[in-house]
């Protein structure tokens, strides 16, 4: 039994022996000049740009009283669903009731003086023609058939503006919509002059999601279509990121685009609509547009293969003699979190050290590899690694 136990290390110990492995600089220690290197191939790349903004619905109105008095009847909830028409609000009426019945009382006795004063122009005319009465005598009959007309007309003015004051009082919902915050209850004295709304009635069926874009951007979007109404039909649509960070299930769309330039920020405001059909976009809340665009030839390369020094991004650059040369390069800030995108400082048919860059030097001449090289020696290494925890077991297991 020791000798099968001497025997099974001493085949462990002679495999392990025959490879060597580890790391150094930031990469297995295969090679210690041995890297993976890439060449610069121009690529199309999927990219997506943020801008914050703000949520509102397609209708948001004000609701507030026109009249005075105290509210004696909530009809709705915060969060309801309404529909134009629907009752909210009843103010007290009774002063505003009476206001109706007194105007009506009012239009009634003005038509019964213009009765009166028709019939007596009307008699005025017949004894005119019979020479019982002059002129005069009939002008004034006339005249006070017309001023009793007008006395009606003022009545009747009176009695439609009580009337509506009364219907002031029952306060309905202009649009369909959902009712937002009631800051005002039963028995709350309201006015025309109070300085909150009753609610909000926000029509959200379809929600507006305004945002910002650079005067540069604009220019860039208005040359390439052709013009701005060009660029707004076939502007790609676009996504909605939420407060917390998640993406709006439904896409939207760029309906239109101001045509003012804000000096002081020196951005247009923009509008995108999408639908709500859940009703999970509300009115004031935030979030982020985001816009997908596709760079084409782009030079793309590993977020592992860059350089970050004080805001500067380098990468190893490989010559004709394999000496790498540390170059500086421009990134496009919009990135997906494994790959840069390259704006400047490299270009395509350059090589560059893909891997291990932490370890290299300016100048230091490598044995450049494939990077299907570079992951299969990786994968030996790794294959060694797990070999040499087999012995560790075996001598803790055979008391070695």
């Amino acid at each position: 039994m020791n000798k099968t136990k001497i025997l099974l290390i001493a085949v462990l110990t002679v495999v392990l022996a025959s490879c060597s492995g580890g790391k150094s600089g930031g990469k297995p220690n295969f090679g210690d000049n041995e890297y993976a290197v890439r060449t610069v191939q121009g690529q199309n790349a999927d990219l997506q740009t943020t801008y914050p903004a703000t949520i509102k619905g397609v209708q948001d109105v004000e609701i507030r009283p026109k009249v005075s008095g105290f509210i004696t009847k909530l009809c709705v909830k915060e969060g309801q669903q309404v529909k134009a028409g629907q009752l909210l609000f009843v103010i007290d009426n009774v002063t505003y009731a009476a206001a109706v019945r007194q105007a009506k009382a009012a239009v009634n006795a003005a038509k019964a003086q213009l009765n009166t004063a028709r019939l007596t122009y009307k008699n005025s005319e017949k004894l005119f023609k019979n020479n019982v009465i002059g002129s005069y005598e009939l002008q004034s009959s006339k005249n006070a058939m017309e001023s009793a007309a007008a006395q009606l007309a003022q009545a009747e003015a009176a009695y439609v503006s009580a009337k509506q004051n009364l219907d002031f009082c029952f306060v309905t919902s202009p649009a369909n919509g959902v009712i937002g915050d009631l800051p005002y209850r039963v028995g709350a004295l309201v006015s025309a002059s109070s300085q909150q709304p009753l609610t909000t009635v926000s029509n959200n069926s379809t929600m507006q999601v305004y945002f910002s874009m650079t005067e540069k951007d604009l220019l860039d979007m208005t040359k390439t279509a052709g013009g701005v109404n060009a660029a707004i039909s076939s502007y790609p649509a676009v996504k909605l990121q939420l407060a917390d960070g998640s993406i709006y299930n439904h896409p939207g769309k760029v309906a239109t685009v101001s045509g003012v330039i804000d000096p002081t920020t020196g951005t247009v405001s923009m509008r995108a609509d999408f639908p709500n059909p859940e009703r999970v976009l509300k009115t004031g809340a935030s979030g982020s547009i985001v816009v997908p665009h596709t760079a084409t030839s782009a030079v793309i390369v590993p977020q592992d293969a860059v350089v970050e020094v004080q805001d500067k991004h380098f990468v190893y650059v490989v010559g004709k003699d394999n000496k790498v040369k540390y170059t500086p390069v421009e990134i496009n800030s919009q990135n997906d979190g494994k790959n840069y995108i390259i704006t400047s400082g490299l270009h395509i048919g350059d090589r560059f050290v893909v891997n291990g860059v932490s370890s290299l030097q300016d100048g230091m001449e490598i044995k450049p590899l494939t990077e299907a090289q570079y992951a299969d020696k990786l994968k030996k290494t790794e294959e060694l690694g797990e070999a040499q925890g087999d012995l560790g077991k075996l001598k803790k297991a055979f008391g070695k």
